[in-house]
């Protein structure tokens, strides 16, 4: 669109009345706003791992599927003691500020979570909370300090019983995923993935028995969307033996 073209106009005095000096309208100066290159937050590494764009809002009725990316160089998750620090910072942090952590996988150098929120406030805070408990009791492992996660988290709603199910598989089969890819630095040993959540998961059309996971408080918040609970099951039951593909 143009720019409108500001013409100069004069006041003509009455007779009888003072003459006024002509006068010129005022032209718009350029300003300082809108889109132009190198604008924006910095990404925290060499390129941004996630978009800065406005989210999406969050609904109650919609789980979200999460990814939390650790930095660089750092000791990789999937061994026992990480597991450890990790699984109690999910149990203190799975129920909290409207937000409930349904699922989770570990592997070598990110999380997959899914969750649900009463809203996108909910859903920032409560990842926020886990993500911080997560930080402070790796760093204390790996005695260190700094920053343990990078950039921005991802999330997508899931907005159908087969997106959710499909979540559901890729989550928690995620790590013989890897596995496939050959980008797993320890295989994984037996069908059911100890570093996620599939040892709570009653989602199997086998039957499951994991022994002693009854001594300790599950480091999940039971789900309450129909989706999660109910939805997805119509498209049929998992399998302990199934890789997923893709997310």
């Amino acid at each position: 669109m143009r720019d409108p073209i500001l013409v100069p106009f004069q006041v003509t005095a009455r007779r009888g009345a003072t003459a006024h000096k002509p006068r010129q309208a005022e032209l718009p100066f350029r300003q300082h706003g809108g889109a132009r290159q190198g604008a924006g937050r910095k990404p925290k590494g060499d390129r941004a791992g996630v978009s800065h764009r406005q989210r999406s809002l969050q609904a109650t009725r919609h789980p979200a599927h999460v990814t939390l990316k650790l930095r660089p160089g750092l000791p990789p998750l999937r061994r026992r003691a990480e597991r450890e620090v990790i699984l109690t910072a999910f149990t203190r942090g799975k129920d909290r500020f409207g937000f409930r952590l349904a699922h989770f996988t570990i592997q070598n150098d990110h999380l997959h979570l899914i969750a649900e929120a009463a809203d996108r406030t909910a859903l920032r805070r409560g990842l926020q909370g886990l993500a911080i408990r997560i930080a402070r009791a790796l760093n204390k492992l790996w005695q260190r300090r700094g920053k343990v996660f990078a950039d921005r988290y991802h999330d997508r709603a899931l907005t159908s019983p087969r997106e959710v199910r499909n979540a559901l598989a890729y989550v928690l089969g995620n790590g013989k995923h890897h596995a496939a890819a050959g980008r797993m630095v320890a295989a994984v040993a037996q069908h059911l993935d100890v570093f996620s959540s599939a040892p709570w998961f009653d989602g199997f059309r086998e039957p499951i028995t994991v022994r002693g996971i009854d001594t300790r408080e599950p480091p999940l918040a039971a789900a309450r969307t129909w989706l999660l609970r109910i939805g997805w099951r119509r498209h049929g039951l998992l399998s302990v033996h199934d890789a997923p593909r893709s997310a």
